[in-house]
């Protein structure tokens, strides 16, 4: 399945790449699954995406949990919380 993916921030920041076109292999279904896969990668991508950190998910511009299923061509961007001031 190909995908979109979409880092803004300090995960942006982390990673080096603001985005990414990525072919999952079978069975990555879900966004969870998807930062799952993007965490096995090792290095820098594990740390960014651990769940130690809290992030925030979207798929196709709509916050979403971890069990939101993907579809072909969709976007999965990953963001820190919001915070203001």
């Amino acid at each position: 399945m190909n995908i979109d993916l979409r880092f803004f921030a300090s995960v942006r920041e982390a990673l080096g790449v603001s985005q990414e076109k990525i072919d999952l292999p079978v069975g990555v279904t879900t966004v969870g699954a998807v930062r799952d896969f993007l965490i096995g990668r090792g290095g820098a991508w594990a740390e960014a995406l651990s769940y130690d950190r809290a992030l925030r998910t979207a798929f196709n511009h709509q916050m979403c949990d971890p069990e939101t299923p993907i579809k072909e061509g969709g976007e999965v961007a990953f963001f820190p919380p919001v915070t203001g001031g």
